[in-house]
């Protein structure tokens, strides 16, 4: 496994996809930690004030928590450029166990989602804590579970990544599966989880129980414990990639 996973990650090197994503991430992470600590405070009352615990929890879990659809996009685009490349027969020759190829694909995205987001953790460290100490709001790392927070946010990418990696697996097409992924991500999750008359179940999605774990609150989304979302966002990446890897074991290859 150790073999497969590094051939992985050679693969992944082989363009500079990781590389734009990773900027991409950073970026997003730069951006937000900027401009949520320039308005906060403002009379929107759209974000939690900074001096509480929840808005810090925002802060951190928004900003570097950017990464997480990022990653299960790199991981989505790695996974089906097999089929879109015709490198798949080559690949299962040279390992003909294909469940270890693809658990080594999602062992290689874990890793990669979750380096991506421990990226994007230090921007927004490096972003908000001088900043937020220039102006006599200094955030304590180890109190008002801020540092938690960090770690879920981690965990939160690595999850996105072999959720990604699954569905690539599942769908085969790159266009096909990156565009339903953002399309549910930023469209159709964000509408379910506003109608009201729904949170008895839409907590228990994906995305909104990834925010449950990482605490990214949203005004009218309801999110569940940070533990409980944790448990139901991993149940879902586990679900996708058992479902990727029966579907690669099964896939007639041209």
């Amino acid at each position: 496994m150790t073999r497969l996973t590094a051939a992985e990650f050679r693969k992944l090197f082989t363009t500079r996809l990781w590389l734009w994503m990773l900027l991409a991430s950073v970026a997003w992470t730069v951006g937000y930690t900027a401009l949520a600590i320039t308005f906060n405070g403002g009379r929107s009352g759209m974000t939690p004030p900074l001096s509480d615990a929840a808005g810090q929890h925002a802060l951190f879990a928004i900003g570097a928590g950017g990464a997480g659809p990022l990653a299960a996009v790199l991981a989505a685009v790695g996974a089906a450029g097999e089929y879109r490349h015709r490198t798949a027969a080559a690949t299962f020759l040279a390992t003909p166990r294909r469940a270890r190829v693809v658990a080594a694909k999602l062992v290689t995205y874990l890793l990669a989602g979750g380096l991506y987001t421990l990226a994007c953790v230090v921007a927004s460290l490096v972003v908000a804590l001088p900043w937020l100490a220039a102006q006599g709001r200094g955030v304590p790392m180890i109190g008002n579970g801020n540092l938690a927070v960090l770690g879920a946010v981690i965990i939160s990418a690595a999850l996105f990544a072999v959720t990604g990696a699954g569905l690539g697996a599942l769908v085969g097409g790159q266009a096909a599966t990156v565009a339903g992924l953002l399309i549910y991500l930023y469209i159709v999750e964000p509408l379910l989880s506003h109608i009201t008359a729904w949170h008895s179940w839409t907590a228990y999605l994906p995305g909104v129980a990834a925010d449950g774990l990482t605490q990214a609150s949203q005004a009218g989304v309801r999110l569940l414990s940070p533990w409980l979302g944790g448990v139901i966002f991993a149940a879902w990446a586990i679900a996708f990639g058992a479902a990727g890897l029966a579907r690669t074991v099964r896939r007639d290859i041209i």
